[in-house]
């Protein structure tokens, strides 16, 4: 047997079978992908493990959450790093790690954004990253068999973030019925003057055929009105872009209050509580709990 598998798969869903979607996936990755009669479930514990250990943080004290939520990062942030390749390599294989962990995505997308020039502060975070990961390293995703007929994205975003320059995060989870089947955490391009139209540039990330859930009204009501206002010409490109999608019935634009939004864990880092309410629903469980 090859030491690397490499699956794509459509995902079909049905009453008794079906595949999930894997763009390339590979095992090397995807340490143990397990199929029962409730489902499939996808972990990486043993790459989590080797990870620690390499690290010599199998013995650290635990962090309930990946990043604290008081942090504030800038390029700025401690003292710059003798040696930035330790860094960079840690970070690479965080981001690898994020293909069966969604709850990481945002931590590791901040640090991710001082590859160039890391310093102490932005080290002691990946170092928080890695003691979460030994308080949850059996985490992975599970997808339950059962008839899925919707496709639908939450789009969140976080108003002026970025203790660097003032740009807003994006924040995505698609989602095939309740299946968790993209997500991503990304600094916007440009600086958005309002929380609405930070969220509207969200939106405009997370159109596609689907019903389109978002928490700021006013980004909504920017879909549907014909009216563009002055003070919203900056971001004519996207409102076109998506009322043409609603108009055309391609998408349905939502609102959901922001208790209920699944996005939001990827705009900003979560106190332990939130964070355990957002990994219930994307999916994330003790693979090996359940076993």
């Amino acid at each position: 047997m090859p030491n690397r598998l490499f699956v794509a798969a459509l995902m079909v869903a049905a009453s008794s079978s079906w595949y999930m979607w894997m763009t390339l996936f590979s095992l090397e990755m995807i340490r143990r992908v397990a199929r029962s009669r409730h489902g499939i479930s996808l972990s990486q514990r043993k790459y989590t493990l080797d990870l620690l250990q390499d690290t010599g943080m199998l013995g650290c004290r635990l962090a309930s959450t990946p990043m604290d939520p008081n942090l504030k990062l800038s390029v700025e942030s401690g003292e710059l790093l003798s040696n930035p390749s330790m860094y960079q390599c840690l970070v690479r294989r965080l981001i690898y790690l994020i293909n069966t962990r969604p709850d990481l995505t945002f931590a590791v997308s901040v640090v991710s954004q001082f590859m160039n020039a890391p310093r102490t502060a932005h080290m002691d975070a990946v170092h928080h990253i890695l003691r979460y990961l030994k308080r949850s390293p059996d985490l992975g995703l599970f997808y339950p068999i059962g008839h899925q007929s919707r496709l639908s994205c939450f789009t969140d975003a976080n108003y002026a973030g970025s203790q660097t320059d003032r740009r807003s995060t994006t924040g995505l989870s698609t989602f095939y019925g309740n299946h968790l089947i993209s997500w991503r955490s990304k600094k916007q391009a440009v600086v958005s003057r309002s929380s609405a139209k930070a969220e509207y540039h969200a939106m405009a990330q997370g159109t596609c055929s689907s019903q389109l859930f978002c928490d700021n009204k006013s980004a909504i009501m920017l879909a549907s009105d014909s009216i563009l206002h002055e003070r919203s010409k900056h971001i004519e490109v996207d409102i076109h872009f998506i009322r043409e999608k609603v108009r055309s019935g391609i998408i349905i634009s939502s609102f959901v209050p922001s208790s209920e939004q699944i996005a939001d864990v990827f705009t900003k880092p979560m106190g332990p509580f939130l964070l355990q309410s957002s990994i219930v629903k994307l999916g994330l469980i003790d693979i090996f709990a359940s076993a």
